[in-house]
């Protein structure tokens, strides 16, 4: 019978090499838009034309705010596609890293402690001047 600590730990390193095989990734969504401009005498104005379009945008948050990039050409359109596909496998391998590593917790004894590769850090001395003298 096999060691489950063992596997998880294989699988553990799996996944982060996978991680580190990942390309350029990036956050967001790529959506087409049409519309009409404001040239009144544009035939995007006459009934029954559809608006100029499709435009594609590249939608995504920096600290909560919506950014909104302008996708102009298909090559630029199919590098963010390919780099908001990367993004969605990364968020699936972490999420898997996260369970894997869960499991580890819970399987490694208490007073065992996980193999570490820095040692540990030492205090800082305090700043603050000794009232003492």
């Amino acid at each position: 019978m096999t060691d489950p600590m063992a596997m998880l730990l294989v699988q553990k390193a799996a996944l982060l090499s996978q991680i580190a095989d990942l390309g350029d990734f990036r956050p967001g969504s790529i959506t087409p838009t049409t519309g009409r401009c404001g040239n009144p005498n544009c035939r995007c104005h006459r009934p029954n034309e559809p608006g100029h379009g499709p435009n594609f945008r590249l939608t995504y948050k920096i600290q909560g705010k919506t950014v909104t990039e302008a996708v102009s050409t298909v090559a630029a359109r199919e590098k963010a596609e390919r780099e908001i596909e990367q993004f969605r496998r990364w968020q699936q391998l972490s999420q898997e890293f996260v369970e894997v590593n869960a499991s580890v917790c819970r399987l490694r004894p208490i007073g065992e402690a996980a193999p570490s590769a820095q040692g540990k850090k030492l205090q800082k001395r305090s700043a603050r001047k000794s009232r003492a003298r």
